[in-house]
Order: C-alpha cells, then structure tokens, then sequence
C-alpha cells in the first residue's frame, strides 16, 4: 500500500464494532453466513437496513480494499455480500483465501508492482519488475483470477515517447506469459495535477497509444473515472470512442476523492450508463474515501455508491 493510502486511510479511521452492528441479523430477514457467527454473535438484535430493491444485475460491482482499511478482509467481504455484490479490488495473495471462503472475487489483483513510482516507463525497474509479474501472473492463474494491476510509473525527465518506448519493450518480456495463463494486465491511469505528479500515464492518449503497440488482449487500461475527469475530462465520450482499451473502471467523487453523489461534479449515472452501452462485462469498482466519521455511515455511502452506479 503506498504511503499516500497509508495516510487516508489514517485520516478516516472508526470503529470496526459499529459497522458489526449494523451488520447483525434483523428485521431485513437477511442473514449472514454460519461462520461469520462468532464476530457477530454479540450483537445479534441490530439491524442492517439495505436498500428496497436488488442490484439489478447489469453492472459488476467492486469495491476498492485500501478504502476500508479499517475492516480486516473477512469483515470487508461480509459487508459487501450484504450489500449484494461479490468482488473487492486490490487484494493480494494472502487474502485470497479470504475472499474464496466467503465467495468474494478478487476483481483486481495487486503485489506484483514495486510501488507507483518505480514502474514499466523506466527501464531501470524490468529486471526487478519481470521477475515479479512472471511470478504474480502463475499466482493470479493458479487462484482462478484475471486482473492484475500495473503502473507506468514516472518520468523522472524522460519523454512521453521515451517512456512508451520503455513499457512496450518491459511489458513485451511478459505478455506471452500473460496470454498463455489468461491473465490481464491492467495499467491504471492517474492524474499528475493533484494526486500523482510525473506520472506517465496521466491521460488515456498515452495508455491508448500503449496498448495499440502492444496489441494484445491482455493489457488493458484501468480507466479511473476520478483522475480521468481531473486530467482530462470528457469522460463518457472517451469511454464511449476508446471502450476496447479499457477493462475495468475505477470511481471516485471530484473534487476531494470522496462519495459520488450530488456534493461533486461527476454524474455517475450517466457515466454507469454508457459503460454499461459499450458492451462491457468486466468491473466498476467504487474507490472514493468515505467522509462520515463512523463506520456504519461509511458503509451506508458505499451502499449509496454502489445504487447510483447499478443502472
């Protein structure tokens, strides 16, 4: 987890207690399974009121594991088959066997990477970073999964060419290993205005460019929507003109990171909806900081969250 995580998610701690509560056994009728009985036993009177109407169906939904760090994977996999959707992001090998007991997909995996920084843009890191995905990709097979992230990386003075250049010859050193197991790698866009400066991949023009000269199914763009929409903008019609580049879709409100509802200036639904038209099978992973102080409210803004993308 990189230290800029580490420092959010310092800043929105709460008590994971609270959220068990709302999680308990209720007048909903909905209950959770045998082996989660013994966190929950103590509060089994609690409610945990979900929405009127099912999730539709149309969209696969995720949430991003780093975004509540304050539940361990086990609580973070009840809250979500609560919710009714069965992927989280950003999960690594050891909480895998996590995510299976409970039947949550690990919708993007992640540890194969060296950081954000040191990435497939700078040659420097491919012997490092080969000998690792060569690695992750039999991990991520072997487990039944697909998606595994990646970064550009950063500039350190080079040129955007220079860098294209550089992540086709490292990239090209383990995508054939990539193909052979049926594993997608997936570069994540983000923005170098507020977030991530330097960065490569800061605008879908260089990550597109970078897959044509790739040219194979496994490797795709992870589009975020949040950094996207600050580099950038024009999301739906970029979404709409390039879909084929992009495999998974990341959300968060802009300005500030945090919910997607009306308090920012993205409007999801439109944007849910024209995923949704292009064809897409893959996942939509909600990846915003909650702001309410206790856990309880920031499963209810990611319950929100997940209603204004199930279109």
């Amino acid at each position: 987890m990189t230290e800029l995580k580490k420092s959010q998610l310092e800043q929105h701690s709460a008590s994971r207690r609270e959220v068990l509560k709302q999680l308990a056994i209720g007048a909903t009728g909905i209950g959770l399974a045998g082996h989660s009985a013994n966190l929950l036993a103590d509060d089994a009177n609690v409610n945990f009121a979900p929405k009127n109407t099912a999730l539709k169906g149309n969209i696969h939904h995720s949430v991003a594991r780093w975004t509540f760090g304050d539940l361990s994977v086990e609580e973070l996999c009840q809250v979500a088959n609560k919710l009714g959707f069965s992927a989280i992001d950003l999960v690594g090998p050891d909480d895998w066997p996590t995510l299976k007991k409970y039947g949550i997909n690990s919708s993007m995996c992640n540890g194969a990477e060296l950081n954000l920084t040191d990435g497939w843009g700078d040659s420097q890191f491919h012997d490092e970073l080969i000998k690792r995905y060569h690695r992750h990709i039999d991990l991520v097979a072997d487990a039944g999964y697909v998606n595994l992230i990646c970064f550009s990386g950063n500039k350190r003075g080079m040129a955007p060419e220079e860098g294209l250049d550089n992540a086709v010859k490292g990239l090209r050193q383990i995508l054939p290993h990539a193909e052979k197991r049926g594993v997608v790698l997936q570069m994540e866009l983000f923005n170098s205005k507020v977030d991530h400066p330097d960065y490569f991949a800061d605008n879908s023009a260089w990550g597109i460019a970078l897959c044509k000269r790739l040219n194979s199914p496994n490797f795709k763009l992870l589009y975020d929507i949040y950094h996207m929409q600050i580099s950038e903008g024009d999301i739906i019609r970029t979404i709409t003109d390039n879909h084929q580049y992009f495999g998974h879709y990341h959300t968060a409100g802009v300005p500030g990171r945090h919910e997607i509802d009306d308090s920012q200036e993205l409007f999801y639904p439109a944007i849910a909806r024209a995923i949704l038209n292009t064809g897409f099978k893959g996942y939509l992973a909600q990846e915003f900081i909650p702001t309410p102080d206790s856990m309880a409210d920031k499963v209810t803004s990611l319950q929100n969250a997940i209603h204004i993308c199930d279109v």
